[in-house]
């Protein structure tokens, strides 16, 4: 399962992390969200231990979200040193988002 991710715990978990990081931004009422969640938590098992793997529910905690221009969602923000590396907006296979976890493996 993906961690759950919020204002609070970003900068630790993903800023400052010393592992690639995957960041789902979603909220509970989007339906592509709702496509791109099984995904995220698939890869987040998988990836167990290379990779952290997190989801920000963009109705609660909205300061990262601003702060990276999420506009749409489901965005999907691939981190490494605490910079953004990698982006997908809206749904794509599950390929896709490994590829870009690969790549920085």
């Amino acid at each position: 399962m993906a961690l759950a991710i919020t204002d609070a715990t970003f900068e630790e978990v993903v800023l400052k992390s010393d592992k690639p990081v995957m960041v789902d931004f979603w909220a509970a009422w989007c339906g592509p969200c709702r496509m791109v969640g099984p995904i995220i938590d698939e890869l987040s098992t998988e990836y167990d231990g290379k990779v952290v793997v997190g989801k920000v529910d963009v109705d609660a905690n909205q300061e990262f979200a601003a702060k990276y221009g999420v506009r749409n969602i489901p965005t999907v923000l691939v981190f490494h040193n605490g910079e953004v590396v990698g982006k997908q907006v809206g749904v794509a296979p599950k390929q896709t988002y490994a590829d870009s976890l690969d790549a920085l493996l």
